[in-house]
């Protein structure tokens, strides 16, 4: 995790492996801030939805007891948002690097569209 210093509060950066094992062991709130056709199209299971273009930082579940930890695309929305969020009061905010990009390169199982039906499936990279 890299840790950096903003003018409202810390910004931390998670990689999507941290992301992935505190998000199993239910330690974090992950919050995919892409937009509702993106997130359907693949998203990580179970992951809550905020839109950047409709998100309010005073929505959010207090960071106290789970850190909120958001991802985009490549990281850039995730990181505007949470700056947002660490200017409307946070003092602490996590983002995953690299987005969800970076989370299906690091091979982590996530929630796609099969294209041959349509319908959401779970997909399992090799070696996973």
């Amino acid at each position: 995790m890299n840790t950096e210093e903003t003018e409202h509060g810390v910004l931390d950066t998670w990689t999507p492996q941290e992301v992935a094992d505190a998000y199993a062991n239910g330690k974090i709130v992950l919050v995919d801030v892409r937009t509702p056709a993106e997130f359907m199209f693949e998203h990580v299971e179970g992951a809550m939805l905020a839109p950047m273009s409709f998100f309010k930082a005073e929505n959010l579940p207090e960071n106290d007891a789970k850190p909120v930890v958001f991802y985009c695309g490549s990281g850039a929305r995730s990181r505007r948002v949470a700056m947002m969020a660490l200017e409307s009061g946070f003092d602490r905010i996590a983002q995953m690097e690299g987005g969800f990009g970076g989370w299906k390169s690091a091979g982590l199982p996530h929630v796609a569209t099969n294209m041959a039906t349509g319908a959401p499936q779970i997909v399992t990279p090799k070696g996973s």
